[in-house]
């Protein structure tokens, strides 16, 4: 049901019609129409000029306003007035039998200054006034019914025009796989055997995952990077040894199966992984966590770090060593690749359905305008693109956008909020506020919008200007 902003604001629409509004055949002119808003309330107020009907005294006429919308699925009839002749009128008061209609005499008054009310409801917005009328005789018997339309209701609406922004050039599409293994080494070994423990697992993960790249016809890969980790226990000089020539070992591995060029695969390493280490502790219930943190987190050196560990917390660091520290070893490896553009828009939609973290957003922007604007598919399209690249401005405007079709308006502002401060974006969060209605709000994002030259700004600040203008009681709302 609308309510106004205050209870006690009124808001009175007068219909003022280009020409006269006369009803009955013409024999009732409509001087005078105000539709007001109260409250809960739909306020109801006409003068009729029934100066120049003519009924004889026993005739009458029965005049019911009604409010229906236009599938005529919602309907509201406001109280009936009679305006009867001479003897229907007197016969009228000794039955006491108007049922609630006021009653009036011919010939005694020549305007009747009608006023009715009702619930306010949301589909009155957009309904036809119109009147039923009936000629009556005596023993309650109807000559003749008609219904004349008044005036359809107007109220302002704020109808969006989103803007959907183009991307602007595809750059490359480079992308990057990154992956963690735990090849193990027997003690104080740098070769890699094969079947040694898990290596046959995290040998076929580790090619897995490149042939994965190398395979898609789509994909080209351009550098692959490896580097290794020794755990803290033992001399920080010998882990240095370790990390380095294990990583060594691991890319002179991958190279032989693949034979890339030799300064294809670049290589680092890293002594100890403290930070891994810190990591795990932190998220840990030991007895002594932040104890062993201040240790972790001290300017120390490594080796005398360790064993500060081990002498002051020996039963935490004996766990530390044997469930924490192995997996501190490993080889953290990563595949850059790029991916081809897409010319044919067959070729576009074939991977949207199969593979869309392959497109550009260009290329997410033209499968949108093969589709129906504001269809489910359509609107699927750029929210799949946000989900591909969650923090580009375009990418989080045009998502908004269909959010806001849809009416999640909670989606929409927090795509907003990864949207930049640009032109298009001004004029996006001023459609938030404005279907929000707050439209105080929305009118500051629209002229600033249209000070940077928004071509639909103008429109959108009428629009909501009007809105508020209705709020006020100051529009004409004739159609």
């Amino acid at each position: 049901m609308r309510k106004t902003l205050l209870t006690a604001l009124l808001l009175c629409l007068t219909l003022l019609p280009a020409v006269a509004v006369e009803i009955v055949n013409g024999q009732i002119p409509v001087t005078r129409l105000d539709v007001a808003r109260n409250g809960d309330r739909m306020l109801l107020d006409m003068d009729l000029d029934v100066s120049a009907l003519k009924l004889g005294r026993d005739r009458q006429i029965t005049i019911t306003p009604v409010l229906q919308n236009a599938d005529s699925t919602e309907c509201v009839v406001f109280p009936a007035f009679i305006l009867a002749g001479h003897n229907l009128y007197f016969k009228h008061l000794r039955d006491e039998d108007l049922a609630g209609a006021a009653l009036y005499r011919e010939g005694r008054q020549q305007t009747i200054q009608y006023h009715g009310q009702a619930d306010d409801a949301a589909w009155m917005d957009d309904a036809l006034l119109k009147v039923n009328y009936a000629f009556g005789g005596c023993c309650s018997k109807v000559l003749a019914r008609g219904v004349d339309p008044i005036a359809p209701m107007k109220t302002p609406r704020f109808k969006p025009v989103f803007n959907y922004i183009s991307p602007v050039g595809d750059s490359v599409k480079t992308r990057e796989l990154k992956k963690r293994s735990y090849i193990d080494f027997p003690l104080d070994k740098i070769e890699i055997y094969p079947d040694y423990r898990r290596n046959p697992i995290e040998l076929v993960a580790i090619t897995n995952t490149i042939d994965s790249v190398r395979d898609d016809k789509d994909v080209t890969i351009t550098a692959i990077s490896i580097k290794g980790f020794a755990s803290p226990e033992g001399r920080y000089s010998h882990n240095t040894w370790l990390a380095q020539n294990r990583t060594l070992a691991l890319k002179n591995y991958v190279n032989r199966l693949y034979n890339f060029a030799p300064d294809f695969i670049a290589t680092d390493y890293e002594s100890e992984d403290w930070e891994g280490l810190r990591e795990y502790v932190v998220k840990s219930s030991l007895a002594h966590r932040d104890g062993i943190l201040a240790i972790i987190d001290s300017d120390m050196e490594p080796d005398p770090k360790n064993e500060r560990i081990k002498r002051e917390y020996p039963e935490e660091y004996a766990f530390l060593l044997a469930t924490v520290y192995p997996g501190l070893r490993h080889s953290d490896y990563k595949i850059d690749y790029t991916i081809r553009s897409f010319t044919s828009l067959e070729d576009i939609l074939r991977v949207l359905h199969s593979e869309p973290q392959k497109l550009s957003l260009s290329e997410f922007y033209r499968a949108a305008q093969s589709m129906t604007p504001g269809s489910t598919e359509y609107n699927e399209v750029f929210e799949t693109a946000v989900r591909m690249y969650p923090n580009d401005p375009v990418a989080n405007l045009n998502a908004a956008n269909t959010a806001m079709g849809r009416s999640d308006y909670a989606a929409a502002e927090r795509y907003l909020s990864k949207a930049g401060d640009d032109a298009s974006a001004i004029y996006a969060r001023g459609i938030l506020e404005a279907l929000r209605e707050n439209y105080e709000e929305a009118l500051g994002y629209f002229e600033q919008a249209a000070r940077l030259k928004v071509a639909d700004a103008p429109a959108a600040i009428a629009s909501v200007r009007e809105i508020l203008d209705y709020r006020n009681g100051a529009v004409q709302t004739l159609k």
